[in-house]
């Protein structure tokens, strides 16, 4: 069964990246360099320039208004969540395996410059989140039942309308939520549970033999949450992205308090090979795209997700919620995956011969535990309780993505067999190839990216001149 398992997301990645998305633009020593890879960077570059740098400059306003400070006698429009339940809701999706796992592998794979790379797409990614959610608010709709719709399905096709381009709107619109529906079940789902059983087995040894245990718990409390929608996913969101926030961040931190003597040579290290032209790690391109893949894949930025669920926040300004939202990659990449990677070079593990079987099978989560358990022999049993908290929060707002794009396409009807198929890939990530299901991940995830980046560049306009608009408003504000 295993091995039908894996050829069965083997053929869909192959499928996703050769025949569709062109799995690398070129190759330079011996390195591939995905074309989609390139896409997001330049993205990043650009939207960062053209928004005057947002980023930076509205950084700490973004703070305040995700803490509430600033909603004080400002006057909502309608919306289901508030700016916080919204970006908890968004960093349940981001903050994943991907922090304890991806960055686990880019720096076994990558060397520690990839960390390096990984930190400046996180900064540009920025700048990309803020302009998607912006435009997620500008173009989203109530529905039928009162609940907002919004997201790239959304505003490519009415927003490229607006541009007199009606049927490439409709086409990007509708390309784009067949793909977020396949990376749901790729990224959201399968990966999360894949890594997360991988890691907990280790603590937890009857789910080496077992995994149908964990497989089924995990499908029990997923099916009771995504049930309820979007206000009980950021309901529970709200609850566990906090706490699991700040225990992972404190584990780790004390890891580095104790190897606080390896921190300089750890920085030095990552600058160092940042930038290397040694064959160690395929080079300076090696590192350098693994770092990016990486960060990509960690915050999502570009890739049309999270303005489906800031699109439901209550706002006065379509522009509030952008700056909300470009606080995800900061607090994802610049945070949890630096501190990861910290931990993963401080105790030596991304080199360590006894852990070269983990390594080999990109097996990240089990390799971050690893290096936990270096420190103390209790923090592989919080890891493991944590992990399932990521990959937990992870999935049911990745399954909120897919269902709204299902409905998108099908109409609010046909939702119950959307969840039943997240259910039924929750059992089959369980059981395939931790090799197979990333690859098969990074295909499906950053394949969305294709038709979102295109409609950001022709709107991006529309968002300075929001943008614009809103820091006028804020200079006459009291």
């Amino acid at each position: 069964m295993l091995e039908s398992i894996n050829q069965i997301f083997t053929v869909i990645h192959v499928f996703y990246s050769k025949i569709f998305f062109f799995d690398a633009l070129f190759f330079i020593e011996d390195v591939s360099l995905p074309f989609i890879l390139l896409v997001l960077f330049f993205l990043g570059v650009f939207l960062t320039f053209k928004m005057n740098f947002v980023n930076f400059r509205l950084f700490y306003h973004a703070v305040l208004m995700t803490a509430g400070v600033l909603d004080k006698g400002r006057k909502k429009i309608s919306g289901d969540i508030s700016h916080f339940k919204a970006l908890t809701t968004a960093l349940s999706a981001t903050v994943g395996l991907g922090n304890i796992a991806g960055v686990a592998i880019a720096v076994s794979t990558g060397g520690p410059g990839a960390v390096f790379w990984m930190i400046f797409m996180g900064f540009l990614s920025m700048s990309v989140k803020f302009t998607e959610c912006s435009l997620a608010v500008m173009f989203r709709e109530q529905r039928k039942d009162g609940s907002f719709m919004g997201g790239p399905m959304k505003y490519l096709k009415e927003g490229l309308a607006q541009k007199n381009w009606p049927r490439l709107g409709i086409f990007l619109s509708t390309f784009f939520a067949v793909l977020c529906i396949g990376g749901s079940f790729g990224g959201g789902i399968a990966f999360q549970v894949n890594q997360s059983v991988n890691a907990i087995s280790i603590s937890v040894p009857i789910l080496q033999d077992f995994k149908w245990i964990y497989a089924l718990t995990l499908m029990f409390l997923v099916g009771l949450v995504i049930i309820g929608g979007v206000k009980r996913i950021s309901e529970v969101s709200s609850r566990i992205v906090p706490f699991m926030f700040f225990v992972y961040l404190a584990m780790a931190l004390y890891v580095l308090i104790v190897n606080y003597n390896q921190i300089p040579s750890a920085f030095a290290l990552i600058f160092k090979e940042a930038f290397s032209t040694s064959a160690a790690y395929g080079g300076f391109i090696g590192t350098l795209v693994v770092g990016l893949q990486r960060a990509a894949f960690s915050n999502e930025a570009g890739l049309g997700s999270s303005p489906i669920v800031h699109s439901a926040a209550k706002v006065s300004h379509p522009i509030e919620e952008g700056v909300v939202a470009l606080l995800e990659p900061f607090l994802d990449t610049v945070v949890i995956c630096t501190t990861t990677a910290l931990v993963i070079i401080v105790t030596n593990s991304y080199n360590n011969p006894e852990f070269a079987e983990l390594v080999i099978n990109k097996k990240g989560a089990a390799l971050t535990s690893q290096a936990l358990s270096e420190v103390s022999n209790v923090f592989p049993y919080i890891l493991s309780f944590s992990v399932f908290l990521f990959a937990f929060s992870t999935i049911i707002s990745w399954s909120y993505y897919g269902e709204r794009c299902f409905s998108f396409l099908f109409g609010e009807k046909y939702d119950l067999i959307y969840k039943f198929l997240v259910l039924t890939v929750i059992f089959l990530g369980t059981f395939a190839s931790s090799t197979v299901i990333l690859d098969f991940c990074d295909s499906l995830i950053l394949s969305m990216s294709l038709p979102n980046a295109i409609g950001i560049l022709f709107l991006s306009g529309k968002v300075k001149k929001s943008l614009k608009d809103y820091i006028s408003k804020l200079k006459k504000s009291p």
